[in-house]
């Protein structure tokens, strides 16, 4: 946020309508001698995918697990759904999921007893209902009393998805949904996902590499680069701006210092 801008969690447009999915407003996040997250500012609207994407090391996971409540900020303030987090994070955790691949449900348990315990945990009602309409809608029927540790990446991503979808959330957190997917499941991921955005009227904050990805699936888009936002707007804008075609040349460009008027 630049000096004059208006604080997202505060501005009189904010007040005259329905709260934001995700307000930040000044958010730092220093540890020791790195600051992870320097000073950004942004608010995303209910019903929308926004894609945050940067480099590794541009503070992309720690503002995700900040705006979870899983991080305490070292300064700024976030509200989610409306909610003040982590003071008020109990009034708003049912209704947010988060998925990445990188993250391991326990192997030797099935599959239908993970997301059992998952369903517990969200106090999910007709909780062997929702996994059958989910084992159903993602094509895991066959898979439910299989191992987790014995299924194949694609399979793993499914139940993933089935994973973060088990409480209907309102607001869905994605890290790299698609990551070593063939083109065929992570197409028909993607599809899925832009089909329960458009069901649930949710919001989508999605951290992905894959350029492609972004551009199809987000409305708009958040670059970030050690820890600051560098720019912010919707894909074809932020591809004007750089005069390039692609994401993925923006972001080469970012990655490797190349500003916009050096483009333009």
């Amino acid at each position: 946020m630049k000096d004059g801008d208006t604080d997202p969690t505060t501005s009189p447009e904010a007040g005259a309508q329905a709260p934001a999915a995700i307000a930040v407003a000044h958010l730092t996040k220093q540890y020791k001698t790195a600051r992870a997250v320097d000073d950004i500012s942004f608010r995303i609207e209910r019903g929308s995918i926004t894609g945050l994407l940067g480099g590794n090391g541009a503070g992309k996971t720690t503002t995700i697990a900040v705006i979870m409540g899983l991080v305490l900020p070292t300064s700024g303030r976030i509200e989610v759904l409306g909610h003040r987090m982590p003071d008020e994070s109990a009034a708003v955790l049912g209704r947010m999921n988060f998925e990445s691949p990188y993250v391991d449900m326990p192997m030797r348990l099935t599959v239908r007893q993970n997301l059992t315990i998952f369903g517990r945990l969200y106090a999910v009602h007709d909780l062997k209902a929702r996994i059958a309409e989910l084992a159903a809608d993602l094509d895991l029927t066959d898979l439910l009393d299989r191992p987790s540790g014995k299924l194949s990446a694609g399979q793993k991503t499914r139940v993933a998805l089935a994973k973060a979808l088990i409480n209907d959330p309102e607001l869905l957190l994605l890290d790299e949904p698609t990551a070593s997917l063939d083109p065929d499941t992570a197409d028909w991921v993607r599809s899925h996902l832009e089909h329960y955005r458009k069901r649930r009227n949710a919001t989508v904050l999605l951290a992905s590499h894959n350029m492609l990805e972004v551009e199809r699936l987000c409305d708009r888009v958040i670059i970030m680069k050690r820890g600051r936002i560098e720019d912010d707007d919707t894909p074809a804008q932020i591809m004007a701006r750089y005069n390039r075609t692609t994401l993925e040349e923006v972001f080469l460009d970012v990655a490797r210092g190349r500003n916009r008027e050096a483009a333009q």
